[in-house]
């Protein structure tokens, strides 16, 4: 067996419509040189999607317990065999030619991270329609980083060989492990923006509510610490961007999604089922 290049590590719990779109966004990609490896964090089975996309090399792993998601992705960043990691959230998408984008862009990096569009969805029985979409996308400036993150890690690629030298994702800092993986790379390494919105970044209406906000504030505390950022409130997500400080940091970004998303073969199966009478 030929060895990818690319290790697409995506952990997953309960969310089987949207992981096989994002598998559906993996199949059209234009360059196919990738293996995918689904991390099951103590969730229903998804040994199926092997079988309804064969074409992919799909591993799925189904850790003893639950792991969440910091250590779910240490455990696929490990099973990995490819010299280049990709990362995906279950629930995100990529356009079809971003896999191709981000390995010509990394030529000259360690880490590239493209933009986004962000979209808000209502979930019709095996398919997703899109009810709202911005884009996203700012400058990668790294003192700018130091006060609000707007790395995204979906669709992010780097080099395997990162962790050798800073180690793996932070579960101390739980919701904060991203902007916890940027910094440490920051320090060290080549990191790239690539000014082109191919990630689809599916965000819930319910995401940024008071009481989940007063939850992260001991891990945003540990961040902190950690790289001596002082204090940095917790906001809501929404309302941050619109605060002055953050539009100046917006950038131009080139955007190509028709604003459709494609149905999976999970979806297309369930429409050629014939109605039980």
């Amino acid at each position: 067996m030929k060895i990818p290049l690319v290790s697409v590590v995506i952990p997953t719990f309960n969310r089987p419509i949207q992981l096989c779109e994002l598998l559906e966004s993996l199949h059209r990609q234009t360059f196919q040189s990738f293996e995918v490896i689904i991390v099951n964090d103590n969730g229903t089975s998804v040994d199926f999607v092997k079988e309804i996309y064969p074409e992919l090399e799909i591993t799925v792993i189904e850790p003893l317990g639950k792991l969440q998601h910091v250590q779910a992705r240490n455990l696929g960043v490990r099973t990995a065999s490819g010299n280049y990691i990709m990362l995906c959230d279950d629930d995100d998408l990529l356009l079809p030619g971003h896999m191709e984008k981000m390995m010509h862009e990394i030529q000259s990096a360690d880490l590239v991270y493209s933009d986004v569009e962000i979209f808000h969805y209502i979930l019709h029985k095996e398919k997703r329609e899109v009810t709202e979409r911005y884009l996203f996308a700012y400058s990668n400036n790294i003192e700018e980083m130091k006060k609000f993150s707007t790395y995204v890690p979906s669709g992010s690629l780097y080099r395997k060989s990162l962790h050798e030298e800073i180690g793996y994702f932070d579960p101390d800092v739980h919701n904060y492990w991203d902007w916890d993986f940027y910094l440490r790379s920051a320090s060290k390494h080549r990191i790239k923006r690539v000014p082109q919105a191919s990630v689809l970044y599916a965000f819930g209406n319910n995401n940024n509510n008071s009481s989940k906000l007063d939850s992260m504030r001991l891990y945003l505390d540990r961040l902190c610490i950690k790289h001596s950022l002082g204090y940095l409130p917790t906001k809501n997500f929404w309302l941050l961007l619109k605060e002055k400080e953050m539009m100046l940091r917006e950038a131009e970004s080139t955007r190509t999604w028709d604003g459709i998303i494609h149905p999976s073969r999970l979806a297309l199966d369930t429409i050629k089922k014939p109605a039980v009478i």
